[in-house]
């Protein structure tokens, strides 16, 4: 929790028996914010963008009152600023997730260390919890399809182009798009090849060296 005291401790015996529900992490959501507009309406949009990305129902992925189970603090890594994404690095591993809605106060003392350099590193930081979560063990997925978007996208255009030079006498010179095409193209191509690379690094890989949990093989 927050050592500001914006975070209420008398919020813990609630949390713990949520815990006791079943759920191996329970965050809190802070329902009614007491921060100003400048700190609530970038929080708020940040959830909306974790939430769409992850597909994980929480309200507040950032607060920073939150009741953990052993198991979960013993298997979930973190490192960096991943902190306000542990819900969804402990749900990828299979741990069930919770929400209660927490009071919350008035900042009273010390001074905020939230701006907009503190929301582009969070955006960045989640597009490495999706990558090194999602498609570390199948990198095919992510790269090959936006290889195939590309691709498709640049064949049709060129193939479109090319159609209309042998019906009707097009000149393709001067024709910007026809390049875009195959710049489209050659994206893909690599996009796709840089998958296939992927995936030969993942499978040249010992067993052994590939990390799970025991609940991840039983979800």
């Amino acid at each position: 929790m927050d050592a500001d005291l914006q975070d209420d401790p008398n919020e813990i015996p609630n949390i713990v028996n949520e815990l006791k529900k079943g759920f191996d992490l329970v965050s809190g959501w802070k329902k009614r914010r007491r921060d100003p507009i400048t700190k609530t309406i970038p929080s708020r949009f940040f959830n909306l963008v974790t939430r769409i990305m992850t597909g994980i129902k929480l309200h507040d992925f950032n607060c920073g009152l939150k009741g953990y189970r052993r198991e979960v603090v013993k298997e979930v890594r973190v490192y960096g600023e991943l902190h306000r994404y542990i819900p969804v690095l402990a749900h990828w591993q299979g741990f069930r997730i919770g929400e209660i809605a927490v009071q919350h106060n008035p900042r009273k003392y010390g001074k905020t260390k939230y701006g907009m350099g503190r929301f582009w590193k969070g955006f960045l930081d989640l597009l490495t919890v999706l990558f090194t979560t999602r498609y570390t063990q199948r990198p095919l997925h992510l790269f090959g399809f936006w290889g195939m978007v590309a691709f498709l996208a640049g064949f049709v255009i060129d193939a479109y182009l090319t159609y209309e030079k042998i019906a009707f006498g097009s000149s393709l010179g001067n024709r910007p798009l026809f390049m875009g095409g195959i710049l489209l193209i050659i994206v893909g191509i690599q996009f796709i090849s840089l998958g296939l690379l992927g995936e030969m690094i993942t499978k040249s890989r010992a067993p052994a060296e590939r990390e799970y949990s025991i609940r991840e093989l039983w979800k």
